[in-house]
């Protein structure tokens, strides 16, 4: 279902100074995981096409944008008119002495980059405590993750079966890929499947009180009741 060649279909580069501020949306998604798993990296192959193995430690809060014209697509297969979506990458530093920093973003944050290193069993295995404090601090208990097993051109250092992670993906009901911040495999796929996921639940949701303030430009599209606040601590979806 995941990473399929129709998704790919509803998205599109749409080149902007990031000063432009004509778009409809502006998303923000957060990417979490262990020190050292490839965060960085991954979201500068997103955003720029590029792999810099020079990248340090992120400390505290970085974060990159992009963007893309979103097409949902209907029920008969038709695409629906095209969307224009700002994305903010936030990159959040993977050691515990800044998880206290981290853990404050997560409730602005729309949607969730889960990765994890396959070369290193135990930054998969930490995949869980990731998952725990997301349903701790996240918008809702059930907010939109994809998780990735980053760092599969590595092949030969392999250290967690493909089998291993879908289980533990499947567990949680969440999509998993297996991406290369070196050479860019799956990276495009896996955020374009999250960016779908939070699109269609704005379409469902009855309670919008979920989606964080400035997410829905006035000069975009949307419905005014969009911005509507309620209970700020429940999610109907």
């Amino acid at each position: 279902m995941y990473g399929s060649p129709s998704l790919a279909s509803s998205f599109r580069s749409f080149t902007l100074t990031m000063s432009d501020g004509d778009y409809d949306y502006l998303i923000k998604f957060l990417a979490l995981g262990d020190s050292g798993v490839g965060k960085t990296s991954f979201l500068y192959q997103y955003t720029d096409g590029k792999f810099n193995s020079k990248f340090i430690t992120t400390v505290g809060i970085d974060f990159r944008e992009k963007r893309v014209v979103y097409k949902s697509g209907g029920p008969d297969g038709s695409s629906g008119k095209g969307q224009k979506i700002h994305m903010q990458l936030w990159d959040t530093a993977g050691q515990e002495r800044f998880r206290s920093l981290t853990t404050a973003f997560f409730r602005d944050a729309m949607g969730f980059l889960l990765l994890f290193d396959l070369t290193n069993e135990q930054s998969f295995l930490n995949v869980r405590n990731w998952m725990s404090q997301l349903q701790m601090h996240a918008y809702c208990e059930n907010p939109d993750i994809v998780l990735c097993g980053n760092k599969c051109d590595l092949s030969d250092q392999r250290a967690v079966s493909e089998e291993e992670a879908r289980e533990l993906a499947e567990k949680y009901g969440i999509p998993y890929f297996e991406t290369s911040a070196a050479n860019g495999e799956n990276v495009s796929q896996a955020v374009d499947v999250l960016l779908d996921l939070i699109m269609k639940r704005m379409e469902r949701c009855v309670d919008k009180s979920w989606i964080p303030d400035g997410t829905v430009r006035a000069n975009g599209n949307a419905n005014a009741d969009l911005s509507e606040t309620q209970d700020k601590n429940k999610c109907t979806c």
